[in-house]
C-alpha cells in the first residue's frame, strides 16, 4: 500500500460543509487513451510510486486548470492524497461564489471527471504498446474539475462529508474481514 504524502487524510482534515466534493484527480498502474494519430493509439499510465517525495506544497483546485482558484491546500479548503488507487482529492467550495457554482455543476451532474498539471521528473516510453509510464512527479501544481478528461477512470462527486465517511469505514470493515477470513483460511489448512 502507498504510505499517503504528508498531508492530512480526509478523516484528520474533517472538511465538514454543506459543499464538499471528492474523486480522483489521476488512478495508478491504469493506461488510458491520451491521443490517436494515423490510426495508432498512444497510451500514459502514472505509476503508482509516481508522487512519493513529490512537490504538492501548495496545490489548487481549478476548472479545466485555468481561470479562478476553486479551493486550495495552504488555506484547507483542499486535501490530496495519495491512496492505492490514485490521487485522491477532496474540497471544500464554499469559500466563492465561483467555488459555489463549480459545486452546483458537480452535484447535478454538469462535472463528472478530473484532471490534474504536473511536471515529469522521470518517464519511460514502451514502443511496442505505445505507451508513457510517469515513473517519477516533481511537482503538482493543481487538481481540476474537468468537462474532457484525459483519463476517463477518474471522477468528481457533490456528497455529504459523513457520506464519504461511512462508505471508507464500510470498505476498511470489508478489508479487515477478508484478512481475517484469509487468516482462517490459512490455519484450517
Amino acid at each position: 500500500m502507498i504510505q499517503p504524502l504528508l498531508i492530512p487524510t480526509a478523516a484528520e482534515k474533517r472538511i465538514d460543509t454543506d459543499f464538499y466534493v471528492e474523486g480522483y484527480a489521476t488512478t495508478f498502474d491504469k493506461p488510458y487513451l491520451l491521443y490517436e494519430c494515423d490510426g495508432n493509439k498512444y497510451y500514459e499510465r502514472i505509476d503508482r510510486n509516481a508522487l512519493a517525495g513529490a512537490d504538492m506544497s501548495d496545490v489548487i483546485m481549478q476548472y479545466n486548470h485555468e481561470g479562478k482558484v476553486l479551493a486550495r491546500l495552504s488555506n484547507g479548503t483542499l486535501g490530496v492524497e495519495a491512496n492505492d488507487n490514485g490521487l485522491f482529492t477532496f474540497a471544500d467550495l464554499s469559500k466563492s461564489r465561483a467555488a459555489q457554482d463549480m459545486f452546483e455543476e458537480i452535484k447535478n451532474g454538469l462535472v463528472t471527471k478530473m484532471s490534474w498539471a504536473f511536471r515529469v521528473s522521470e518517464d519511460s516510453y514502451d514502443r511496442d504498446t505505445r505507451t508513457r509510464t510517469i515513473l517519477k512527479i516533481a511537482k503538482v501544481y493543481d487538481v481540476s474539475a474537468v468537462s474532457i478528461p484525459a483519463n476517463a477512470d477518474t471522477d468528481i462527486s457533490a456528497r455529504s462529508y459523513f457520506d464519504g465517511v461511512i462508505e471508507r469505514e464500510q470498505q476498511e470493515r470489508l478489508e479487515r474481514r477478508k484478512k481475517l477470513l484469509k487468516i482462517k483460511l490459512m490455519t484450517e489448512v
